[in-house]
């Protein structure tokens, strides 16, 4: 499974490249703190499948790296070959990027 860094991240938005975030937490974590991913919680992640592109890099975030891990071995089993993983999700964030975002 491909992964990525909060910092390579960082850089991806920073520089404006073309490319997707799905975020698989559920609403209320989204709620509390996002960085602007399209939410689509891991229990839908397979029904709402088509809102995940597959013509340009998607990364997969939650709140440590768990549930995009799970989301991504579904997703490939159904074809996607674009995905990377966020290592150690929004939490990562929050601790390497941006201090002042909230995590629970």
């Amino acid at each position: 499974m491909n992964e990525i860094t909060v910092q390579e991240l960082k850089e991806k938005i920073d520089n404006k490249e073309d490319f997707q975030l799905i975020d698989v937490r559920e609403d209320f974590e989204y709620e509390t703190s996002n960085i602007g991913g399209v939410l689509i919680p891991l229990g839908g992640v397979l029904i709402e499948s088509d809102k995940i592109s597959k013509d340009k890099p998607v990364v997969v975030m939650c709140r440590s790296g768990k549930r995009s891990a799970a989301a991504i071995m579904q997703l490939e089993q159904q074809g996607f070959t674009n995905l990377s993983n966020l290592r150690g999700g929004i939490l990562a964030w929050q601790a390497e990027i941006d201090p002042e975002i909230s995590v629970y």
